[in-house]
């Protein structure tokens, strides 16, 4: 039984998946609809038959190709879908049927949304970030109702909490970083050419901390960088420049957080 459960819950990951490309191609364009047109080809316009839309498989059986034009599909749908799957299978295997699988769940698609639509176009909707703060803040407060006497110590305060110092964290590091490279550099401020840390950044890690308070947070917020380092060198020393998408590396050390960060900080902090 406990097997057809983690089936079912893979594939109704990948079903998620297959609707977070659809936020991730159409978001970023200011005239979207997330429900209109229905999926079709992009080269021959074509629509997608319901049996080529299989989450995965039909994929493979197409051979990674559209059935009446033989345009590539970009690889990226079946692995938005598995890594969707994936990770509801992981969430399954330690929260179970629970509400705080749920939230969790929500909370890694509004992730998946954020990385995808950063890599590509820079950039990471409000209605990803600021729409998930605002859901992270309501779990969090259905989750403090049968706490309330125990106020303060709430699951919403630390959203509440979290959320702030997510957003002051990016904001203030941005802030320092923009100095160091004006000094460094020797550069005049020129709009979008020398942030070091984007406003979609501040709003995704502010989103971070509604759904996995403070503690976890300012985590994230350290191990953020390490994920970063390697990409960041590169871009820096071999394109001259020192922009990346830094939400794909703020959304890893929040997942990491989110597994693993209270061992992390008990290993750090046994006291």
């Amino acid at each position: 039984m406990e097997n057809l459960i983690k089936l079912f819950i893979f594939f109704l990951g990948s079903i998620f998946g297959s609707f977070l490309n659809v936020c991730i191609f159409r978001m970023p364009h200011e005239r979207y609809s997330l429900m209109s047109p229905s999926s079709h080809c992009p080269l021959c316009k074509k629509p997608i038959l319901w049996f080529d839309n299989i989450p995965i498989l039909s994929f493979l059986f197409l051979k990674g190709r559209c059935r009446f034009c033989q345009e590539r599909i970009a690889v990226q749908y079946p692995l938005v879908e598995l890594l969707t799957a994936l990770i509801f299978l992981i969430l399954y295997s330690r929260y179970k049927l629970s509400f705080d699988f749920l939230v969790y769940a929500v909370f890694a698609c509004g992730l998946i949304v954020a990385t995808f639509i950063d890599i590509r176009w820079r950039i990471i909707p409000d209605e990803v970030s600021l729409g998930g703060l605002a859901v992270g803040l309501v779990f969090s407060l259905i989750k403090s109702i049968p706490h309330l006497k125990q106020f303060p110590h709430l699951p919403l305060v630390d959203s509440f909490i979290g959320a702030l110092v997510g957003g002051l964290l990016i904001y203030g590091s941005g802030l320092l970083g923009n100095l160091i490279i004006f000094k460094l550099m020797k550069k005049e401020s020129i709009e979008g050419e020398t942030e070091s840390m984007g406003g979609g950044d501040v709003k995704l890690l502010a989103m971070v901390g509604s759904f996995i308070g403070w503690k976890l947070t300012v985590l994230t917020f350290f191990i953020a960088p390490f994920f970063g380092a390697l990409i960041g060198f590169y871009v820096l020393l071999f394109k001259k420049s020192h922009l990346i998408p830094y939400g794909p590396f703020l959304s890893l050390a929040a997942m990491v957080s989110l597994f693993y960060g209270n061992e992390i900080i008990r290993y750090f902090f046994p006291f």
